[in-house]
């Protein structure tokens, strides 16, 4: 630990002791930084409380487990299956798929973004997911979702009343 009374904190919440922690070579910016801010609490409108607190930004974090050849690989999960709406409006449908396999067993990667398809089969390639669950207007209007084997390369239509039974019969498999 080395004191250093000249590093200043440029948020005007601090009301006294501020502090940096930094990579013991000191090539990186600061990791973590915080201090005193015994006036925050009241000033958004809730009781005077002495209070002292930290934050640390990721980019910086993610450097230097980079540089440790520590940082983590979160592919290769291994999920059962992903599921990934075309629209937004089918958001909800997706979710209670989800809900569906999860609830008979299979880890799912649900997918609530505006992605292209070709991505979330890389995605789930990359995830070493067995199967790609795509929601999709027309199969919805049928009560219907398509269902991609990922490593068969085939894909069919599965009722959505029909999902706890199929992941039931694929687990098996």
């Amino acid at each position: 630990v080395l004191f250093d009374a000249s590093v200043v904190r440029g948020l005007a919440y601090y009301t006294g002791i501020v502090f940096e922690a930094f990579d013991r070579k000191g090539v990186l910016r600061a990791i973590a930084g915080g201090g005193r801010y015994d006036k925050l609490l009241e000033t958004f409108g809730g009781e005077p409380t002495p209070a002292a607190g930290f934050g640390f930004g990721d980019a910086v974090i993610v450097e230097l487990l980079k540089e440790r050849d520590v940082l983590p690989s979160f592919e290769g999960s291994g999920f059962d299956t992903v599921v990934f709406a075309m629209n937004e409006s089918l958001y909800g449908v997706a979710i209670e798929v989800a809900s569906k396999l999860r609830a008979s067993g299979q880890t799912v990667d649900l997918i609530l973004e505006n992605k292209k398809p070709k991505w979330v089969f890389k995605h789930a390639s990359r995830n070493e997911a067995k199967y790609c669950v795509i929601v999709a207007a027309d199969e919805y209007e049928n009560g219907e979702v398509s269902v991609k084997d990922l490593t068969a390369g085939e894909q069919k239509p599965v009722k959505i009343d029909a999902l706890s039974e199929w992941a039931e019969n694929v687990s098996r498999q």
